[in-house]
C-alpha cells in the first residue's frame, strides 16, 4: 500500500491488525516541522518508522528519517508527486474552471486565504490574530480576499464570535480544480497549509504561512515563503515583503515524474533519471 500525507488510518490498521497490509510505502516521507503539538507531525514519524519504503520529496526531508534511526537504504528523493499534479492538472484547470468568471475576479487583482489548522483556529487568540492580520492587509492594500472557509475555522469564529473583516469574501470549500486555478491567478496566498505552500512556490505566486514553522522549508530558501506565525503586524510586513520580491525562484520539489520513480522503485526497474 502507498501512503501520502498524514496518513493516521493506514499506520493504525498497520499497527493493529499487521496481516491486513503486506507492504507499506510512504510518499512525501521524511517532512518534519518539529512541532509535535501537531497531530499531523506525530502521523509523519509513526508512519515513516513503519513504511517499507520511504520516498523523500527533497535531499533535505531525505535526512530526517535515518537520524531517526530508519535505515538508509529504505529512504528514495524522487520529488513530490504534487509536483506531478500540478503539472497534469493546471491547463484542465483553466479550461474546465469558470471560478474567476463565477466570483467576478481579475487575475492578480485577489488575495487568496486558506487556515483551517486546529493550533490556530480552535485558539482563539491565534484566530483573532490571523483576522486581524488580513484585516490590516485588506485596509492596506483595498483589494478583496478569497477565503474558501473549512468548517471547522467557520464553527470557531461562531463560537468565538470574531468579525470577519470586510473585503473578505467567505465562499464554500472549493473542488482541486477550482482552488488550483484561483491559487495560480492570485496576487499572493495566506495559508497555514502544507500543500498549498508546495502549490504556491511551484506556480511562483508568493506566499505567508500563518505559522510558526513549515516541514516545507524549501519554500523559505527558495524566497517563495515567509513564515508570518498569527501576530497581526507580522502577517502584514511579510506580505509587503513577499510582494516586493522578485517571483523568479525555482521550484524545489522535483521535476513532474516524481510518480513515475515511485512506481519504478516499489516494482524494482528503476528507468526514470534520479534527481540525486
Amino acid at each position: 500500500m502507498l501512503v501520502k500525507g498524514t496518513p493516521i488510518l493506514f499506520w493504525q490498521v498497520r499497527w493493529q491488525r499487521p496481516n491486513c497490509i503486506s507492504g507499506l510505502d510512504m510518499s512525501e516521507a521524511g517532512l518534519r516541522s518539529y512541532d509535535r503539538t501537531m497531530p499531523e507531525e506525530l502521523n509523519r514519524i509513526i508512519t515513516d518508522h513503519i513504511s517499507d519504503h520511504l520516498f523523500a520529496p527533497t535531499i533535505n526531508a531525505r535526512a530526517h528519517p535515518p537520524s531517526e534511526g530508519i535505515a538508509q537504504e529504505r529512504v528514495f528523493v524522487t520529488g513530490n508527486t504534487i509536483v506531478d499534479s500540478v503539472h497534469q492538472n493546471m491547463q484542465i484547470a483553466w479550461r474546465k474552471s469558470a471560478i474567476l468568471k463565477n466570483f467576478e475576479l481579475e487575475a492578480s487583482k485577489y488575495f487568496l486565504v486558506t487556515a483551517h489548522r486546529q493550533e490556530n483556529v480552535d485558539r482563539e487568540d491565534k484566530l483573532k490574530g490571523i483576522l486581524d492580520g488580513i484585516r490590516l492587509v485588506a485596509e492596506k492594500y483595498k483589494i478583496s480576499l478569497i477565503y474558501p472557509i473549512h468548517p471547522r475555522t467557520k464553527r470557531r469564529i461562531e463560537e468565538f464570535r470574531l468579525t470577519v473583516p470586510a473585503r473578505v469574501i467567505l465562499v464554500e470549500p472549493l473542488g482541486y480544480l477550482d482552488f488550483l486555478a484561483l491559487e495560480d491567478k492570485a496576487a499572493l496566498v495566506l495559508t497555514d497549509s502544507g500543500g498549498v505552500q508546495e502549490e504556491t512556490c511551484i506556480l511562483r505566486v508568493p506566499c505567508v504561512t500563518l505559522r510558526e514553522n513549515t516541514e516545507r522549508p524549501e519554500t523559505l530558501e527558495v524566497g517563495g515563503n515567509l513564515l508570518a506565525g498569527t501576530n497581526s503586524e507580522m502577517i502584514l510586513n511579510c506580505v509587503d515583503r513577499m510582494l516586493s520580491a522578485k517571483k523568479d525562484w525555482p521550484n524545489p520539489f522535483g521535476d513532474g515524474h516524481s510518480g513515475a520513480r515511485i512506481a519504478e522503485i516499489i516494482g524494482g526497474t528503476p528507468k526514470t533519471e534520479a534527481l540525486i
